[in-house]
């Protein structure tokens, strides 16, 4: 990504506006794509499906050895279960975008001061 060179490294504010909104609509990509419940939902998902095709194909002596209970079936469509819980919970409350700015907020306050004030420039 290029940027444009200004004289003497000296940015405009709305470039520096433009840059923190593109940064934020970003980190907000980010965040949505690498939520931990569309993770853990996925991977259960995957997993209850697998093991619920095991348990579909057991044979007797694989039943038999769990008491008669079909462990596999019953586990993988309990994991199909929690995948599913955790997918639509992100569905219907997905992770919140972050807050704009009030307006005024961050205006002539820290001017010239250490770090993330905009006084003047280093050099």
């Amino acid at each position: 990504m290029t940027e444009p060179r200004h004289p003497r490294g000296h940015y405009s504010d709305d470039d520096v506006q433009r840059e923190v909104t593109d940064l934020e609509g970003k980190s907000a990509t980010a965040a949505s794509i690498f939520d931990l419940r569309r993770i853990i939902g996925g991977l259960f998902v995957l997993y209850g499906l697998i093991v619920t095709i095991t348990g579909l194909t057991d044979d007797d002596a694989a039943i038999d050895k769990a008491q008669g209970v079909n462990i596999n079936l019953w586990t993988g469509l309990g994991m199909l279960a929690l995948g599913l819980f955790f997918l639509i919970w992100l569905k219907l409350r997905p992770t919140a975008p972050p807050a704009p700015p009030l307006p005024g907020e961050g205006e002539g306050e820290g001017e010239g001061e250490g770090e993330g004030g905009r006084g003047a420039p280093m050099e």
